[in-house]
């Protein structure tokens, strides 16, 4: 078994009946599963070229898969933006190529990042589950050196769940390291007494 598979295996072999037996499917095609993971990176349109390309190969580094340029559909003058310039990059992985990056963002870059206690598990309501990472020298493939100026990447896991329970049953058993959903209540609650 190679370790770009382990995940994938572990999805079809363990989390499969684990959902069946937590919820009940009686269908295959009832159980949730990832369907893709879209990842997006914003650059400044002020900024000079050299800081889209740098941005374009780390992105390239980091999935295996080359990003497509964003470009602005209109021009804002407040933002100093024209139409069609370039704002940023995205990836779109399916397939290995989706369970490679998933394998290596739970083993390997969330658990990197400096008193990391767990990440939220905020859902869009449909399943889907987004977090942006403010620095990208969290993943191996990226080195620290060759980093000019500090990205953020955003990335979302689109699911065929139905609701947030669901998506938030797959990623946990796929091993999402999630904060518990105690420790979640108290900050939310000091947050807003605050």
């Amino acid at each position: 078994m190679s370790s770009q598979n382990f995940i994938k295996e572990h999805y079809q072999t363990k989390v499969v009946e684990a959902l069946k037996k937590s919820r009940g499917y009686t269908n295959v095609y009832q159980i949730p599963r990832i369907e893709k993971v879209v990842l997006n990176m914003g650059i400044s349109a002020l900024l000079d070229k050299g800081v889209m390309e740098e941005s374009v190969k780390n992105m390239g580094l980091i999935t295996g898969q080359r990003p497509i340029k964003t470009i602005s559909k209109k021009s804002i003058a407040n933002f100093k933006l024209r139409e069609d310039m370039p704002i940023g990059c995205k990836v779109t992985l399916r397939g290995e190529r989706m369970w490679d990056f998933l394998l290596r963002l739970i083993a390997v870059a969330l658990p990197s990042i400096r008193d990391f206690r767990g990440i939220p598990s905020k859902f869009d309501g449909n399943g889907n589950f987004s977090l942006g990472v403010t620095d990208i020298t969290i993943f191996p493939e990226i080195s620290v050196d060759s980093i000019k100026r500090q990205s953020g990447l955003e990335f979302t896991i689109v699911t065929s769940a139905n609701t947030d329970e669901e998506g938030y049953e797959l990623l946990d058993l796929l091993g999402m390291p999630f904060r518990k959903r105690e420790e979640q209540d108290e900050t939310s609650k000091d947050e807003t007494a605050a």
